[in-house]
């Protein structure tokens, strides 16, 4: 079967009325005003969202909430278990449309449709995850960790020339820190070098688990310098001589995302495309750290779609004559896992606020990754058992959440490195040899 790309109105204009109507999955009813026309439009509150944390976000936020989940619903959902299943990555316009919405970008001055909150960007990485986590590591990779790398490393001309196009979709970037040799202990042990001929670098090494670094455009690749030692961060073009990317096979979390291994035999850079302000591992450790956090929104996000799931088929599926919800058995299972959920946004929403305020730390985002993370595994489990046997059938959907939760327990730093982090700002020692 091949899966034909949806058809979209202009993307910055992509506003169908669906989801004002109070009909999607797991969503209540309210309302909010579209800013652009001063005119008042029904905002649909998720249930999930038990203590109400979402109607603190501003009239234009709350507006574009509503267009993100029109589009998810209209394009996303009804193709996303196939592509998950064949393990191939989302149509052209997919990509467009998320851009079209205005979701790349949204952090920096140059490509943000309108002022935004941290909080508001958590909420967006929920949103997109609640209806698939893949989806959702693509926009938090193109986003955060690719723009972000140039927003925070790049010079101003490096910023004007590339956030534009990475911000329009026409560009698809990935992130390349992670190697064969060097996951956790990267601050010391990358292995990649860099090594400056006059006006131009020259790139030996590997990386692993590139998220699409085998269809994307750009890979932002962090390498030791050989003069120094440091860690520097080059926009590399894939169309590059040296550079190759494989696709990882076999993958059962996170399908759609085309993780690739990485080769690169001296690969050619221009100093123009160094980033100009990357001049040790902390340039790294500052894009990071202003992911780390929206990674914690999104394994919310992945709860909040196993237990939607499981909160409908509770209500259709009969045993002894009654809903499997009405028994006190079930109902203890989505109760607990409410209260998984409940509990995460409340501490996500907080560190993104401590992020706005300018006064979140590596800490701070470390032990909200590592709390929702392992929150969401029991809330995936949980939600799954609901279903019985139906629970390992992607038809249902709660698999594919179940599945992709591994991927993001793993991800952007492991449950027991983010435990060193807080252990270490509560001790005073640090513990990580």
């Amino acid at each position: 079967m091949t899966i034909e790309p949806q058809t979209l109105a202009s993307h910055r204009d992509y506003a169908p009325e669906a989801a004002a109507a109070g009909v999607l999955a797991g969503v209540g009813t309210g309302t909010a005003v579209n800013t652009a026309t001063d005119t008042p439009v029904d905002f649909t509150p998720l249930t999930s969202d038990f203590f109400g944390y979402e109607d603190a976000l501003s009239d234009e936020e709350k507006h574009l909430i509503l267009r993100l989940r029109a589009f998810l619903e209209a394009e996303v959902r009804p193709i996303v278990n196939e592509l998950w299943a064949r393990a191939e990555f989302f149509p052209k316009s997919i990509v467009k449309g998320l851009a079209g919405l205005g979701l790349f970008g949204q952090p920096w001055p140059e490509t943000q449709d309108f002022p935004n909150t941290a909080v508001f960007r958590g909420w967006v990485a929920l949103e997109l995850a609640r209806i698939d986590a893949s989806v959702a590591t693509l926009v938090g990779m193109q986003n955060g960790l690719v723009m972000g790398s140039i927003a925070v490393a790049g010079s101003d001309e490096q910023r004007a020339e590339w956030l534009p196009k990475l911000a329009s979709g026409d560009l698809l970037g990935a992130f390349g820190l992670t190697e064969p040799l060097s996951g956790s202990d990267a601050a010391q042990g990358l292995r990649t070098t860099a090594t400056r001929t006059g006006d131009k670098w020259v790139i030996n090494g590997a990386k692993r688990w590139i998220g699409n670094g085998s269809i994307s455009d750009i890979t932002i690749i962090w390498a030791k310098d050989t003069a120094d030692g440091q860690v520097k961060g080059f926009i590399v073009e894939t169309s590059t001589p040296g550079y190759s990317a494989t696709r990882i096979e076999n993958k059962q979390a996170l399908r759609i995302v085309q993780n690739a291994d990485i080769t690169l035999t001296d690969v050619v850079v221009p100093e123009s495309q160094r980033l100009a302000k990357s001049k040790s591992f902390r340039e790294t450790a500052a894009v990071l750290r202003l992911t780390r956090a929206e990674v914690a929104w999104a394994a919310v996000g992945n709860s909040i779609g196993a237990y939607d799931a499981a909160v409908a088929y509770a209500n259709e599926r009969v045993q002894f004559g009654k809903t499997i919800g009405s028994h006190q058995l079930v109902q203890d299972l989505l109760a607990k896992s409410l209260g998984n959920i409940t509990a995460s946004i409340g501490m996500v929403t907080q560190v993104s606020h401590m992020l706005d305020q300018g006064l979140q730390r590596d800490e701070h985002s470390s032990l909200a990754k590592l709390y929702t993370t392992a929150r969401m595994r029991e809330t995936v489990a949980w939600c799954r058992e609901i279903f019985g046997g139906n629970g390992i059938v992607l038809d249902y959907d709660v698999i594919r959440f179940f599945a992709d939760s591994e991927a993001i327990y793993s991800y952007e730093g492991t449950r027991e490195m983010n435990t060193l982090i807080v252990g270490r700002a509560i001790t005073g020692t640090a513990a990580f040899v």
